[in-house]
């Protein structure tokens, strides 16, 4: 076969040298059309089944290189470079002035290599190690330059990130734009895949970019301005002739990388989320022996990325084809066929010249046409970098466009469709409303009491619970709160909470420091076993409301707890407090920690399930002799004693809101 393939590549034969050059010209074309066909496809390829789709107003938007794209970037710049005197400016300056000097180094490079080549074919020794001396003293600075410019990129890159990731971290956690990102609008499905991996890979990508288009620009400058003086100007402006032509094109078919770039954050979110779920669920679903279930749907998900990727992988294959060909190989014919243009023109300069020295100008000029060549091909395949970037900062500009919106209480929601002989249960009135619909119910805020009036229970997805709530209850006045499951006690107070907008009419009730929530499932935080009492608040909080160890030590005693502080090693003791402590002690910390705040109001849903009877009366009692007025969820019949009014759903779209009496319970169980 070796012979064979010598004969084609090396003999002088008509026949096998138009063999070779068409099949090259047909290997081209293939990989041409091929990449076109890509930018026919459907945004979603193979992928569009996915579980976890966004809202199709949203599917429409188009990842591309546009005037869009470009308002985009500048919105996101604005928060990353602050200003002129900005640290971020700072390092920007230093990967320029590295640039610069890396630039001058390279032609200085040349020329001394051409000097040395010189000096070994003319037999020169004094001259060789003149310059071989020069060479070597140089290395240093060379080497200096070099690590300034890798600091400098690795420095900007990390200080763009911080600067992004901390402006995002103050949206998100902005009140409660947390909770309604992931709760009230479906635009998102992954925000901590947004708010880590994404914004890394787009701070990286932006200085990529900046450092491979900026180089490549200084290269070509002063590469230009070499082949003027030596080689006329017909050299350079052929190969950047060249380039505009070659940028054109390769542009033109990397258009699907920005789109793919989307896709595949997008699926590795959904990827990572699935697993997340598995985690933060795995015990429900050990009791439920799901695990089959389950590592079906983290199979289809990552069916979802590997079929993604694939494509990736297939496109690349193809465009990298033609990435070469064209920035790469075509771009050294056209240096070469350039640079001959000099040496062919029989200038009188080259008549008078020995052949010697012809060929120490052809090496020098030869050297600086390649690395002109090189530089325009790296500025070309820069296009590639910034199809990704348009992929990143899609992504970036979902999640500032969601942000914005729900702190707007601007909410997109994907709808659930249901027929109307099928109702989804929470439908109890058989109403639902589109959610788009502006939002019209007012808070008040007031002390001491809480009103609603002609307020209508409304879930994110539109389903109407209750049409209209009209109710008041002032301070001491304790309610129980009844009715059966899906009736809208939780939407209820997830309004009262400002969890959710008000559709329509008005709320007043205290400031939200005065109302307190306690969950049947009580959020056990990362820190120290007095951390968990005073949470959210931190130690300093602690002590400018003059509240001490001591103090929280009392709270213990009032919740049965007394014990777990020298079991537990002390105020300063850090454990995973969720795995340590049992149900009963993780709500009977909560209770603590309701005692620490003292609100004005508290809603208690079910958050004494897990605690004796004894226990859990003298913690209400408690409540009561500190002057906490409680809305409470519960279905022991033991607790009606310390309640004044009930408020009962009945799951059909009615309440009724009362004096307790014996008459009502039989509400109880």
């Amino acid at each position: 076969m070796a012979p064979s393939w010598s004969k084609m590549l090396f003999e002088k034969n008509a026949g096998s040298k138009n063999l070779l050059v068409v099949s090259s010209v047909a290997i081209s074309l293939g990989a041409i059309i091929r990449a076109f066909t890509w930018n026919k496809r459907t945004p979603q390829g193979k992928i569009g089944y996915s579980s976890l789709k966004l809202p199709e107003e949203k599917q429409k938007n188009k990842v591309a290189l546009d005037s869009n794209f470009i308002k985009q970037l500048t919105r996101i710049i604005k928060i990353l470079i602050t200003g002129p005197f900005s640290k971020e400016t700072g390092y920007m300056l230093l990967i320029a002035l590295s640039l610069i000097s890396r630039s001058y180094c390279d032609v200085w490079m040349i020329s001394m290599t051409t000097l040395i080549e010189r000096t070994i074919i003319s037999k020169d020794k004094i001259g060789f190690k003149e310059n071989i001396g020069q060479f070597v003293t140089a290395m240093p600075l060379i080497a200096i330059v070099n690590q300034f410019l890798k600091y400098g990129i690795s420095a900007l890159k990390l200080n763009l990130r911080t600067r992004l990731t901390l402006k995002m971290q103050d949206h998100y956690l902005d009140g409660m734009t947390y909770y309604k990102v992931n709760n009230l609008d479906s635009r998102i499905s992954n925000p901590d895949q947004l708010l880590t991996q994404d914004l890394e890979r787009f701070c990286d990508s932006i200085v990529e970019l900046y450092s491979n288009v900026t180089k490549p620009l200084l290269d070509i400058f002063l590469y230009v301005k070499t082949l003027v003086a030596t080689a006329g100007y017909k050299t350079p402006l052929a190969m950047i002739g060249y380039l505009m032509i070659s940028g054109v094109i390769l542009t033109r078919l990397r258009r699907p990388v920005s789109r793919m770039t989307a896709e595949e954050q997008k699926l590795e979110g959904e990827f990572r989320y699935v697993n997340s779920r598995l985690i933060t669920n795995c015990e429900e679903i050990a009791f439920y022996q799901g695990q089959g279930r389950e590592k079906k749907t983290m199979r289809e998900s990552f069916e979802r990325v590997v079929s993604n990727l694939q494509d990736i992988l297939n496109f690349k294959f193809s465009i990298g084809i033609v990435d070469d060909i064209i920035a790469k190989y075509l771009a050294t014919v056209v240096g070469f066929a350039s640079m001959a243009i000099s040496f062919f023109s029989n200038k009188e300069r080259h008549k008078q010249m020995q052949s010697f020295e012809i060929m120490e100008e052809y090496y020098a000029t030869g050297r600086i046409v390649l690395r002109m060549a090189e530089a325009l091909g790296r500025l070309s395949l820069a296009g590639r970098e910034l199809t990704k970037l348009s992929g990143y900062t899609s992504r970036v500009i979902l999640l500032m466009d969601v942000l914005d919106d729900v702190k707007q209480n601007r909410y997109v929601r994907t709808q659930v469709k249901s027929d109307n002989k099928d109702k989804n249960e929470d439908e109890v009135c058989g109403e639902k409303i589109k959610m788009d619909t502006a939002f019209e119910g007012l808070i008040f805020e007031q002390d001491h009491i809480i009103r609603f009036d002609k307020v209508p229970l409304v879930t994110p997805n539109g389903d109407v619970l209750i049409k209209e709530m009209s109710f008041e209850v002032v301070a001491g006045r304790n309610v129980l709160v009844c009715g059966p499951n899906g009736c809208g006690k939780s939407s209820l107070f997830r309004v009262l909470g400002e969890l959710w907008p008000a559709y329509k009419g008005s709320v007043t009730k205290p400031h939200a420091g005065k109302l307190f929530y306690v969950p049947q499932r009580p959020y056990m935080t990362i820190g120290t076993l007095r951390d968990q009492i005073i949470y959210p608040d931190s130690i300093g909080h602690m002590k400018v409301k003059g509240v001490k160890d001591n103090d929280l030590k009392v709270m213990l005693d009032k919740v049965h707890l007394g014990y777990i502080l020298e079991r537990e090693g002390g105020w300063d003791s850090v454990q995973d407090w969720i795995d340590v402590l049992s149900g009963g002690e993780k709500q009977r910390i909560a209770m603590a920690r309701l005692f620490y705040h003292a609100p004005q109001f508290a809603i208690l849903d079910e958050c004494t399930s897990a605690v004796s009877v004894d226990v859990e009366g003298y913690m209400y009692a408690h409540c009561k002799e500190v002057g906490i007025t409680l809305f409470t969820v519960s279905h022991r019949k033991s607790l009606w004693k310390y309640h004044e009014y009930v408020l009962y759903m009945d799951g059909k779209g009615s309440y009724e809101y009362k004096p307790i009496d014996e008459s009502n319970t039989e509400f109880g169980s």
